[in-house]
């Protein structure tokens, strides 16, 4: 009896023991195991997704910017058919036959900024439109829009309809945007209205040759964009445009390209009022500063724009400008590349008297040039 009695008291105590450890051992377990932040977890949760963002916060955005985002159509003469009857004398003298002109349609998307219904979209997007048609989310009837102006260079035009009180975007700051945040792309793609994509930007400042344009300081994203949605806004996450959708890669999927609202700030009123935007312009052909052309030139910098070309009856060409000058500051803002020179030109009004300082045969001089309206293809 006492035998199985020590059994019992040995069992007993080894489950005492047993417990003992296992306690410690879960104790020591939550001691060396790393310790979570509850709000760390929730983020990194969240960053699998989209930060900072509830299930429905797209598509809160969505549902408020959506009315102000329209459709677009146009109706663009291309000629008229071409009978081969008509290249007969005899047949065009007698039946005084003429060709029936061919027209074609367009679509495009753009938004609206102000309640009386003005418009922002691309140029390309109305160019050469006989007709243009805006359609508005709500309305069963689109309204004829008229052109109020337009800048082939940016790619950008107004539009106004007869409205009031209509729903309107907000133009944000994109030079706020970052690399990696979330933006929404709405538009009416290949004309599906209301059509809505996310993607991040994937890059900015982006350069882009495109249709005998040529783009700087663009927006890339991987939203979608397709044709249709040239014209419709970008969107960040608090439902303001930071962008106009304007431009797809067709070689590569998921690389779409976008004109940041601080272009369009700098120009928006411009193309209201005047109907373009008024570029200065000098009249100058300019490259680097190679060594070859240093050393000819007899220059020991590196810095400045060559002249090889200048404008007859060009601003320049009236103020006294050379071939061979190299243009070192203007207004006491120096410049060290032809690229700097024609930022610093862009900043100044047409009209405006500015002072260059040039480089010309082993001394400086001051230039004054009286800026001018720039022509097509000038500078």
């Amino acid at each position: 009896m006492s035998k199985w009695r020590n059994i019992a008291v040995f069992t007993l105590l080894l489950a005492f023991l047993s417990g003992i450890m296992f306690t410690a051992g879960c104790t020591l377990i939550k001691d060396i195991a790393p310790k979570q932040n509850t709000a760390g977890s929730q983020e990194g949760v969240a960053d699998a997704g989209v930060p900072g963002v509830g299930p429905n916060t797209i598509a809160d955005i969505v549902e408020k910017a959506g009315p102000a985002v329209v459709k677009i159509t146009t109706v663009v003469e291309v000629g008229g058919y071409q009978n081969p009857l008509f290249n007969d004398p005899f047949f065009r003298q007698f039946f005084g036959l003429r060709p029936e002109p061919q027209y074609q349609s367009g679509l495009g998307s753009g938004f609206i900024i102000s309640k009386d219904g003005y418009i922002l979209t691309n140029e390309h997007v109305i160019e050469g439109a006989q007709k243009i048609s805006v359609l508005v989310k709500g309305h069963k009837k689109p309204f004829a829009a008229k052109l109020v102006g337009a800048d082939p260079a940016l790619d950008l035009a107004v539009l106004k309809i007869d409205g009031s009180d209509l729903p309107v975007l907000t133009l944000g700051d994109s030079n706020r945007i970052r690399v990696g945040n979330w933006v929404i792309a709405i538009g009416s793609p290949f004309g599906l209205e209301d059509t809505v994509t996310i993607g991040v930007i994937s890059a900015k400042e982006r350069p882009l040759e495109i249709d005998n344009r040529t783009f700087e300081h663009l927006l890339q994203t991987d939203a979608s964009i397709n044709p249709g949605n040239s014209g419709g806004p970008l969107l960040n996450l608090n439902g303001e445009v930071i962008g106009i959708n304007t431009a797809i890669n067709a070689q590569a999927q998921g690389i779409g390209f976008a004109i940041p609202t601080s272009t369009v700030k700098e120009v928006i009123n411009e193309l209201i009022e005047q109907g373009k935007v008024k570029r200065p312009w000098i009249g100058v052909q300019i490259q680097p500063v190679t060594p070859d052309i240093a050393n000819y030139l007899g220059y020991e910098g590196s810095a400045g724009a060559v002249v090889y070309g200048v404008v007859a009856g060009g601003p320049a060409h009236k103020a006294g400008l050379r071939q061979g000058d190299i243009i070192l500051s203007i207004d006491g803002s120096k410049v060290a590349t032809p690229d700097e020179l024609i930022k610093i030109i862009q900043k100044k009004k047409a009209g405006s008297h500015i002072v260059l300082e040039v480089y010309r045969q082993g001394k400086t001089i001051k230039v004054t040039v009286q800026t001018e309206e720039r022509p097509a293809e000038g500078r």
